[in-house]
């Protein structure tokens, strides 16, 4: 097998042309990436169920809209936690129950109590889901076309505007992904 060059703390935005409706306009942070395969969560897609009603202790951590996010299509009974911390909490400041995944965004330890982060967090998400992909399939994906790759910016794990999201992340791109975002919903309207 040949090396995976990692993309963990990288945004996958799902083409147009990208037909499973799952991921339909998803924008995925890549949580995890490696010959092993891939995790991620798509940051796009609120549920109408608040946090509160399912982890109540972290409730009042949670940005807004403050519900839960479907994550993706796998586990969805599974509950990941990813936050910002300001600043990125320094190698030897990183706050416990946090797991630095790239720069300023990580993983929360949902078990810990949440007093732990509280005054370190800046934003904090929950989701109920993740996406995941084997060995080697979102590399198949990727040459298929059905995702651009992007960076990613502490902003986008809190995106106060989820619905939003998919157009905001092509359209600050500095090439022709930035016309993409001026794509149209249902392109047969036109």
């Amino acid at each position: 097998m040949t090396e995976v060059s990692s993309l963990t703390g990288r945004l996958l935005v799902a083409t147009p042309a990208l037909a499973d409706p799952n991921f339909d306009r998803a924008v995925v942070l890549l949580l995890d990436h490696d010959e092993k395969g891939s995790l991620g969560v798509v940051l796009n897609r609120p549920t109408p169920v608040d946090v509160g009603d399912i982890l109540e202790g972290w409730a009042d951590l949670a940005g807004e809209p403050g519900v839960v996010f479907q994550g993706g299509p796998v586990q969805l009974d599974a509950a990941l936690g990813v936050a910002v911390i300001p600043g990125g909490g320094s190698v030897d400041r990183t706050p416990l129950g946090w797991r630095r995944v790239h720069g300023a965004i990580g993983l929360v330890d949902l078990e810990a109590p949440p007093e732990l982060l509280a005054s370190a967090l800046g934003s904090l998400r929950i989701f109920a889901g993740y996406a995941g992909w084997g060995p080697g399939q979102l590399e198949d994906e990727l040459a298929e076309g059905a995702w651009y790759v992007v960076e990613s910016e502490p902003g986008d794990v809190s995106s106060p505007c989820p619905e939003r999201l998919w157009r905001e992340v092509l359209r600050r791109q500095r090439s022709e992904l930035a016309m993409v975002a001026t794509y149209p919903d249902d392109p047969s309207l036109n």
